[in-house]
């Protein structure tokens, strides 16, 4: 018997509530990854690792808050947790081989479409292995072409992800960036769920699927995890937010005149000052001599 599925149970709120949370993720994710390309120090891996994580923690709780939307009549709907949980491992794995390939290899096109193919593959097998863990009175099936179709806006919404994450600089940008990832991702969602069909088992219905305390709960574990990792990145490294100040970025319009002397610059995030060689030249020629015979090293 043909199923009836309804994948809008509480109108709006599921859908806006994921698209947030994918656009979460994603802000999070691209800074991270924009963090580690244009200040390289030894915090490169971790900043990578930040970034894929928020990126496919933010992706794995976007597609379950939207499947509390979803519900068939007459079929009460469980979750194995072990595959739920497996599927955000894959998320967050292949997410990470992708922003790796990118972060080391550089925004050459190669990487560009290697890193997104894998990363894109993830999100889709993140989103079927979710819908494997589902278990209900029936049987799910697929159509093919919907299903094709799904999986080439993950892998075009992941490259087009990578490539703003090397190419779009300012915190403007990066958040036009990651409303626009957080809509494909979305649209990835719902054109998979799109595919399905659903056949009930003959009989009684038994069992009353979860309870909303244990629906909700790992939901909230995605959530949680953004807003601590939000909190540490703004206390402790606000240019991931706020980008590289324009007093810092050379100007092309100010060219340096001739017995004028330089305005002096401060050095960038990441950059070390070099004060021995911004001392100004003291009496009798000698080079970073004050007044007193006091050497620029003495300061």
């Amino acid at each position: 018997m043909q199923g009836t599925v309804d994948g809008f149970s509480y109108g709006l709120v599921t859908p806006v509530a994921a698209y947030l949370m994918a656009c979460l993720g994603g802000a999070l994710g691209l800074r991270c990854t924009i963090r580690s390309l244009r200040h390289r120090d030894t915090f490169k891996a971790g900043w990578l690792a930040l970034g894929a994580t928020s990126i496919g923690t933010g992706i794995w709780t976007m597609h379950f808050i939207a499947m509390m939307g979803f519900s068939v009549q007459r079929a009460p709907i469980s979750y194995d947790r072990p595959i739920t949980f497996a599927s955000l491992a894959v998320a967050v794995v292949m997410v990470g081989i992708g922003i790796f390939i990118v972060g080391y290899r550089g925004a050459t096109p190669l990487a560009l479409v290697t890193g997104g193919t894998i990363t894109g593959l993830g999100i889709a097998t993140m989103h079927y292995l979710g819908m494997a863990g589902m278990r209900l009175q029936g049987r799910i099936e697929y159509d093919t072409l919907t299903v094709a179709l799904s999986v080439v806006i993950a892998v075009v919404a992941a490259t087009t992800a990578l490539w703003a994450a090397v190419s779009v600089h300012g915190f403007l940008a990066s958040l036009g960036a990651s409303l626009v990832m957080g809509l494909a991702v979305s649209g990835m969602h719902y054109t998979a769920m799109a595919a399905v069909n659903v056949h009930l088992h003959a009989g009684p219905v038994t069992g009353a699927g979860d309870t909303a305390t244990s629906l909700l709960l790992p939901m909230l574990i995605g959530p949680a995890v953004f807003l601590l990792l939000a909190a540490v990145v703004i206390m402790f490294d606000p240019l991931l937010v706020m980008g590289d100040p324009d007093w810092q970025r050379p100007s092309a319009h100010s060219p340096h005149r001739p017995g004028v002397p330089a305005p002096r610059r401060a050095s960038g995030y990441g950059e070390p000052a070099n004060w021995s060689a911004r001392q100004p030249s003291g009496r009798g020629g000698r080079k970073g001599s004050g007044r007193g015979g006091h050497s620029s090293q003495d300061w």
